[in-house]
């Protein structure tokens, strides 16, 4: 390596980061600076974005057919790619807001992530039980 080149591996062929690594770099300094501040409703409403990302990248796929099966146009790739990179993306903030509230609250971050997947499937989006739907905490 040469000095004052860099060598990323994951990097652009002009030496810059790709925005995936440039994303965790900026969420990293963003959490290390105390920036990033989740409320548990934001964490479903992220995880509920990124369930519906990934359905419509299901829902391409089975309208497309598989990809080794059926010759897709180039179209059809690239939104099936587009909708992935979307999704992705989305699962990877979710991931990351999720270690963050863990952080925050001094809890395992396991148990973060359940109970967001349980107010997702229940409809709720505070901690406390409050459904979406009538405002009041379930009982």
């Amino acid at each position: 390596m040469t000095a004052g080149r860099v060598n990323w591996a994951s990097s652009t062929p002009s030496g810059r980061p790709t925005s995936g690594v440039a994303s965790r770099w900026r969420t990293r300094a963003a959490q290390r600076s105390g920036r990033v501040a989740h409320t548990f409703a934001e964490l479903v409403e992220k995880q509920r974005a990124a369930d519906a990302a990934y359905a419509r990248v299901q829902r391409l796929q089975d309208d497309y057919g598989p990809p080794t099966q059926t010759k897709w146009s180039g179209q059809q790739t690239t939104t099936w790619e587009t909708a992935w990179r979307a999704w992705r993306d989305l699962a990877r903030d979710v991931q990351a807001a999720v270690t963050a509230y863990a952080k925050q609250q001094d809890t395992p971050r396991q148990d973060v992530e359940e109970r967001v997947r349980e107010a997702v499937r229940h409809g709720e989006t505070e901690e406390n039980g409050e459904t979406e739907e009538n405002g009041k905490t379930e009982g």
